[in-house]
């Protein structure tokens, strides 16, 4: 859970994301179900954003564009941490252990410079 974490600025949001739904009475809606989703949706806009550029650069972005991708980004961060919040999870903690996990997936030594995914590298 978030509050168990080192990481003061999540508990913060999370609050702030509590009072925010508190306040329209919306915790009846916010399933992991439906948040799930929202997730999904927020980070297709976000991929919205980025779909014709030549190459995907932030220097492609005007400023107006930035200021939209920023607040897409806001949004996706917003229902990741509803969803820890709702599910008990410790972003910071899962994080950290995703990292463990990823290391020995992707060994630097290994993987450095190749953008594969792990099940095709060859021994």
């Amino acid at each position: 859970m978030i509050e168990q974490s080192n990481n003061g600025e999540f508990a913060n949001l999370r609050d702030q994301i509590r009072q925010f739904v508190t306040e329209r009475d919306w915790d009846q809606f916010h399933t992991p179900k439906n948040l799930s989703s929202a997730l999904c949706v927020e980070a297709a806009e976000l991929l919205e954003h980025f779909q014709w550029l030549q190459t995907g650069n932030g220097d492609e972005l005007s400023p107006e564009k930035l200021q939209q991708v920023r607040h897409e980004m806001a949004d996706v961060l917003v229902y990741l941490i509803r969803l820890a919040d709702k599910l008990d999870v410790d972003l910071s903690a899962a994080v950290s252990e995703k990292m463990v996990l990823n290391r020995l997936k992707y060994p630097a030594d290994k993987v450095r410079g190749d953008a594969r995914k792990y099940s095709e590298y060859k021994d």
